[in-house]
């Protein structure tokens, strides 16, 4: 059996000189491949250079994360084009899109932030037409708004992915008809989440893939730690029994999943 965490952040561990130690713990959990999601220019290069040294387990996406957007932003999306000129490409373009979750109270400022991030999400778009890449896309408390700009960009939408999806069952629907994935995170795991088990179910698992985000949003019966890879099983398996399925023939549709939407070979 072999796990694939679709999205997760690696630098943090980085950082603090204990990837070794993450990766080892997630070969020893069977979580053989991973994907570390890039936010900003802080991280994009290092992620290049952790995949350069873990060929066979780590590949890296690209891209100005909504939190992150300012009223400098054109600056370091105009940077995206280059690290795709690089000789180890990243294999999508994210994480990108719109976040009201944080905006500051004084109202002209929120609104002006919303601006930044709409434009900025636009132009990356673009970009990823352009770069014929997958997208992940961030969105929080932002869902029809990242949807029509999507739907306006003209963007394949079975090239899209909203990841740590955490809305219900109708706006799933949306997600679905128009061929779109979803990834789920941690928080399928606890208990007040009944409304995203029941959109998971709705969804089906043929544009379905799983993740830890870590280190953020750490599942059942680890919740409380620090997120890590190694962690994906634990939502594997509990996602498994949701589906209704074998853990092992669940963790091979995830996995065959993850390669098809972010066109990996074998």
């Amino acid at each position: 059996m072999s796990w694939f965490d679709s999205h997760c952040h690696l630098k943090n561990f980085w950082d603090k000189d204990e990837l070794p130690d993450v990766l080892e713990r997630a070969r020893r959990s069977e979580v053989s491949k991973m994907v570390t999601v890039g936010t900003s220019q802080k991280d994009w290069y290092t992620y290049r250079q952790l995949c350069e040294h873990n060929p066979s387990e780590i590949y890296y996406s690209a891209g100005l994360h909504p939190g992150y957007v300012n009223h400098v932003w054109e600056e370091q999306v105009s940077c995206l084009v280059d690290i795709w000129k690089s000789n180890l490409t990243p294999i999508a373009l994210g994480e990108v899109g719109l976040d009201y979750f944080r905006l500051p109270s004084n109202k002209a400022l929120a609104e002006e932030i919303v601006v930044h991030q709409k434009n900025a999400f636009r132009e990356q778009l673009k970009i990823g037409i352009k770069l014929e890449t997958s997208l992940i896309v961030h969105s929080r408390n932002a869902f029809n708004d990242c949807v029509q700009i999507i739907d306006e960009s003209g963007f394949d939408w079975n090239r899209v992915v909203f990841h740590c999806f955490s809305e219900k069952a109708e706006q799933i629907k949306k997600l679905g008809e128009r061929g779109g994935w979803v990834s789920f995170t941690g928080i399928l795991t606890y208990k007040a989440n009944e409304d995203l088990r029941d959109a998971f179910l709705k969804h089906g698992i043929d544009r379905l893939m799983i993740e830890t985000d870590s280190p953020y949003l750490t599942p059942v019966p680890v919740r409380g730690k620090e997120n890590e890879p190694a962690f994906l099983k634990y939502l594997g398996k509990f996602a498994a029994e949701l589906a209704g399925m074998h853990e092992k023939e669940f963790s091979e549709k995830i996995f065959k999943n993850t390669k098809r939407f972010y066109q990996i070979g074998n």
